[in-house]
């Protein structure tokens, strides 16, 4: 038996509304030994992101919840400390799905290797992951911007907001962000290099909104919902596009919203404008394209065309009150535990 304790996060219990940390337990175990063809994976870093809520229901979804007593998922930056498989050496570094452990044992499917001395390690798991990814695929080939056209976006300092909003400046747009407070307003506009930037919690935020937005709204790029979206829609242009990757405002809702229904008027606005609205689950609809997204997005971190900022959160016990925090709009950047140090060269 190995001597190597493994810690992890489980879900004890599916929450009702906001998460607490009543519905995480953090436990220990020892490792188990390697079988031929077996790695030892040392997660160095784990990915936070909203989609997780999702996984703590057992609401159906397009993929399965976490079961009550199992690892909480998500994606990981890892090193192999031991390995019996001849494709994978000690120290080598790959990008997996470990979720909230310190330690995962894989037989090395679905590992994407990052090499022995990758510069930022962790930029695996948002400007050149998943975010990047799915900021990428959404706005071009969904939001399809064109020149001269004024693109939305909120949680504009988020890993993918921010990326979104990068990449419309790129090809010549309009970017306007919606955000929560100064200070983050303040780094879209001033890092970023985003046209204006709203703040979600000013009580003239619609008004805002709209003075910001005078020619129309030609893409959205929808990631929250909620009273973001009810300041959206009457600045929708004609033949807008709307690609929709996520509603985090609505993750911890036990019920619909109080008032009247106004599925109608939406669909009304839909059909008059001629709107675009398209969901997409990334790797599930765009995986084939990610070598495509990898070279053009390195190309611009290299080039210095895209900022990213990363908030690190020490310490797998630290990881249920980062993501509780996550859901609330805390975090400012992408969202990164580091769980153990890297294997010393």
């Amino acid at each position: 038996m190995s001597s190597i304790q493994n810690q992890r996060i489980v879900l004890a219990s599916r929450p009702v509304g906001a998460p607490t940390q009543a519905n995480f337990r953090l436990e220990s175990a020892p490792v188990r030994d390697l079988k031929e063809g077996e790695v030892l994976l040392r997660t160095i870093y784990l990915s936070l992101d909203p989609y997780m809520r999702g996984r703590m229901s057992d609401a159906e979804s397009y993929a399965a919840g976490v079961e009550i007593n199992h690892t909480m998922v998500g994606g990981t930056v890892c090193q192999v400390e031991q390995s019996q498989n001849s494709n994978f050496a000690v120290g080598e570094w790959v990008l997996s799905y470990s979720g909230w452990q310190g330690y995962s044992i894989s037989n090395g499917e679905g590992l994407l290797k990052l090499g022995n001395n990758p510069e930022h390690p962790s930029y695996a798991l948002g400007i050149l992951g998943m975010p990047g990814f799915t900021a990428y695929m959404g706005l071009l080939d969904i939001g399809t911007p064109q020149e001269g056209e004024t693109i939305v976006v909120a949680a504009a300092t988020g890993p993918v907001g921010a990326t979104v909003g990068q990449i419309g400046k790129l090809k010549g747009c309009r970017v306007v962000g919606i955000a929560g407070g100064e200070e983050k307003c303040r780094y879209a506009t001033e890092v970023l290099g985003f046209d204006a930037c709203i703040d979600h919690k000013s009580p003239t935020f619609a008004q805002d909104l709209a003075t910001a937005c005078t020619q129309g709204i030609d893409v959205y790029f929808e990631n929250v919902g909620g009273k973001v979206f009810d300041a959206v829609m009457p600045l929708l242009n004609a033949k807008a596009r709307i690609p929709l990757c996520g509603l985090v405002s609505q993750y911890n809702a036990t019920s619909l919203p109080e008032g009247p229904d106004r599925s109608s008027k939406l669909m009304g606005l839909l059909l008059i404008k001629r709107i675009k609205v398209q969901g997409f689950i990334i790797f599930d609809d765009y995986g084939h394209r990610y070598p495509e997204f990898a070279q053009q997005m390195g190309q611009w971190v290299e080039e210095g065309k895209i900022q990213y900022k990363e908030q690190m959160v020490e310490g797998l016990a630290a990881a249920p009150d980062a993501f509780i925090g996550l859901l609330e709009g805390k975090n400012f950047g992408k969202l990164v535990v580091k769980i153990n140090q890297p294997i010393e060269a």
